[in-house]
């Protein structure tokens, strides 16, 4: 057997090496030595088309499509075809001088040597798998990652024979685009067919570009240069602004309106270079760029102004003052490492415009424990000229007090009114401290107002000072609504930007008869067309019919008390809450076994007790309180209605072992001294049996009286309030949760007192026995 091993290996690469001398390019293709590459294009042109194995059905048709496009690889490129011509050698990689069947790798890889003189299936490059793409990766980082820069990606499989001819062009416009920040793909449709079906590659070879999340076939010769102008085409029109001595001060000036630094590029080119474009697709919603040709006759005073070094590019950033820049690098080789660094350390002007919620996400960043406080300090302003002269002074002061914990900002109060009804206040400066992703931030207003004055700015910069001291200098707190986007296009614009590109998306498929692709847009717009005419027709036919009365027992209620948060009460039989709602069951029979005594371990049910009386206005206060922590999954909101299970809480009161006896109270004692439990709110543990007790503060208590956090308070002072709470009015009803947001916090740090019960009472009017868990 060993024997007979050593003489299939031996025989095996005899043949090879016979193979491999006998083997000549410029006879496959049929041209001289001195043919040019016209000719060996046209040449290999023909002989592919003849001898593709799709259409020749001749046995050996698919070794002679392999070796026409082996020699025409060989012969395209100028270094390979001059080895040959010298050395005899077919590969990049083999010393000058050694000839081709000496390289030989063993009897292992000998199968699979050239790949084009035996179909065996080709080995996947180890460079190539870096590249490789999965369906999940896919919609996790390169789809996301496509609205900062494009992506060139190429459709392969292991058995086809047209990519082993694009081979050589694709690695060297990898090497050229990666480093300008392209990102690269590879899809190999046999192991990832899911992915190809959302791309809507169904063959192989295809090249696909991304950007913006939109997906482009190339359809052109795989050339080096088309693939690059396909890149470029892909672009966004415009990102780059021609700069000349007669528009650069609008350019500068224009960081008013577009609320962006700007970016000078100068070089001594005709065009913008693709790295610029790159750039700026990456930066686009941060700063504006603009291209100085230096060679160009009309920019000679702009050269002079900045005294621009004419023999190395140069980039200059400028804020919110236009005659001088912030700063400036000037390198030979420009790279793109060093400009994302540029850019992205000169992202913001000294004192931003709050345009959008992305731009407040960064610059004032939410609290994160272990980490060093953020202050935004924020100036409420307006847009007219009177305005002027206070916006100067605030920048001025931002430009002498910059500190990495502090960020300065201000906001138009007509393009932001629901942030600036938020904050009560006008024209003046707040200094807040964002504490959730849900709105809630902690603020203190600077007393006297703004208006640029020096003892305004002494004023504030002694407020920052004592806010360094002491965190909790800012007393105040609020939910802050998502911020308006003041630069989002209408939508009217948003509708023919979509409508342009589906038109052209069609176009391209109708041009090159990709019907599989037009599919899912085809079914789209007869969908469309469906409903629309099912929709005139249904309407024409149908009769009016008188609207029905609300059924009484629907028990989804929204209520907007602005600025808290809309809040859906939940019913036996209500719809699910739309986002942003604060999601409340009421506690019946029905509710009750699930929702606490069944409740699962590690779950609490915080359940506010009311009356029929003081329900709207509990709610929409308790929905503004709870409304920051409603995205704890272990946190369960409810509310008792007092008025059908009046014995409840005296139940559930008795059986503590800490209660006073005056809060056992019996039931034939209650009479006209029954007490008013309207504005308590109760923290629930179902399964370990205890529960923590929010006391409501009354209008008119000192707020630092520590009832509402303690479990229970003297017998007079409760009957006392009892008899005047019922006759509140719907104000004094509506403070009293007014702490409830701080006890809130203390709930969820664990400091709160439990109260230890040995079983949970009944809904129902007997209070002999108890619902065991």
């Amino acid at each position: 057997n060993l024997k007979r091993k050593l003489s299939v290996s031996l025989r095996v690469s005899v043949q090879m090496a016979r193979a491999a001398s006998e083997y000549d390019p410029y006879m496959v293709l049929g041209v001289g030595r001195s043919a040019s590459q016209a000719e060996v294009k046209r040449a290999y042109k023909n002989l592919a088309k003849e001898w593709h194995p799709d259409k020749n059905k001749d046995p050996k048709a698919e070794d002679m499509f392999i070796k026409v496009s082996k020699s025409y690889e060989i012969l395209s490129n100028e270094e390979r075809r001059s080895n040959f011509d010298r050395y005899g050698q077919m590969e990049e990689n083999q010393p000058l001088g050694q000839s081709q069947h000496q390289g030989f790798r063993g009897f292992h890889n000998s199968f699979y040597f050239d790949e084009s003189f035996f179909h065996f299936p080709r080995s996947r490059d180890f460079a190539d798998s870096k590249y490789l793409l999965h369906h999940a990766g896919f919609n996790s980082d390169v789809l996301p990652d496509s609205h900062k820069r494009p992506y060139l990606i190429k459709v392969t499989s292991e058995w086809c024979f047209a990519c082993i001819h694009i081979e050589p062009v694709w690695k060297e416009t990898v090497l050229e685009l990666e480093p300008l920040g392209v990102g690269i793909g590879i899809v190999d449709l046999g192991y990832e067919r899911r992915l190809a079906h959302q791309l809507g590659a169904h063959r192989a070879p295809s090249i696909i570009g991304l950007v913006n999340g939109r997906v482009t076939f190339f359809h052109q010769a795989v050339v080096r240069e088309h693939l690059r102008q396909f890149i470029e085409d892909l672009l966004p029109h415009k990102l780059v602004e021609r700069i000349t001595d007669n528009n650069y001060l609008a350019f500068l000036e224009s960081w008013r309106v577009e609320n962006k630094p700007s970016v000078l590029l100068f070089d001594q080119v005709p065009v913008v270079p693709l790295l610029y474009k790159l750039t700026a697709f990456a930066f686009r919603d941060y700063v504006r760029l603009g291209f100085v040709d230096q060679g160009d006759a009309h920019n000679t005073r702009l050269l002079r102004q900045f005294n621009i070094n004419t023999y190395a590019p140069t980039m200059l950033l400028f804020k919110e003052d236009t005659e001088h820049p912030v700063d400036i690098i000037q390198a030979r080789g420009m790279k793109r490492q060093i400009m994302d660094e540029f850019v992205s350390n000169n992202k913001f002007l000294q004192v931003p415009r709050l345009v959008n919620q992305q731009l407040f996400d960064e610059l004032c960043p939410v609290k994160q424990f272990h980490r060093r406080r953020k202050y935004c300090v924020l100036l409420i302003t307006g847009e007219d000229p009177a305005f002027l002269p206070g916006s100067k002074a605030f920048l001025d002061f931002a430009s002498v007090n910059r500190k990495d914990v502090l960020r300065f900002a201000y906001v138009y109060q007509r393009q932001q009114q629901p942030l600036c009804q938020a904050l009560l206040h006008s024209e003046e400066v707040v200094i807040l401290e964002r504490r959730s992703h849900a709105g809630k931030v902690m603020y203190r207003s600077v007393s006297g107002g703004w208006n640029g004055s020096e003892e305004d700015k002494y004023r504030l910069h002694e407020q920052l000072e004592l806010l360094q001291k002491d965190p909790t200098y800012l007393s105040s707190d609020a939910t802050l609504p998502e911020l308006n986007n003041e630069m989002a296009p209408i939508f009217i614009i948003q509708w023919m930007n979509a409508a342009y590109d589906y038109i052209v998306q069609m176009y391209d498929d109708l041009l090159y008869s990709n019907w599989r692709e037009m599919m899912p847009i085809l079914s789209l717009i007869f969908s469309a067309l469906f409903i629309l005419f099912g929709t005139v027709i249904i309407q024409a036919f149908s009769k009016p019919r008188k609207a029905k009365p609300k059924d009484r027992e629907e028990m989804y209620i929204q209520f907007k008390a602005f600025p808290a948060p809309s809040l859906s009460v939940i019913g036996p039989r209500s719809r699910p809450p739309k986002k942003d709602f604060v999601e409340v069951t009421e506690l019946t029979d029905i509710t009750y076994i699930s929702n606490l005594v069944k409740l699962r371990p590690g779950h609490i049910n915080v359940v506010l007790v009311l009356t029929g009386a003081s329900k709207n206005a509990l709610l929409r206060k308790f929905a503004k309180e709870v409304f920051s922590f409603s995205g704890t999954q272990t946190l369960h909101f409810s509310f008792l209605n007092g008025d059908k299970h009046r014995h409840w809480m005296p139940s559930l009161l008795r059986s503590t072992s800490e209660s006073l006896p005056s809060e056992g109270q019996s039931d034939d004692e209650e009479g006209e001294e029954s007490p008013d439990y309207a504005g308590h709110v109760l923290a629930l543990n179902g399964h370990k049996k205890y529960f923590c007790l929010f006391r409501p503060v009354f209008t008119g208590e000192d707020p630092n009286d520590s009832s509402s956090e303690t479990s229970f308070s003297s017998d007079s002072r409760r009957k006392s309030r009892s008899r005047g709470s019922s006759r509140a009015t719907s104000i004094e009803v509506h403070h009293k949760l007014d702490r409830l947001g701080l006890w809130m916090e203390r709930l969820m740090e664990g400091t709160l007192p439990r109260l230890q019960v040995p079983a949970w009472p009944p809904l129902g009017e007997t209070t002999a026995s108890f619902t065991e868990s």
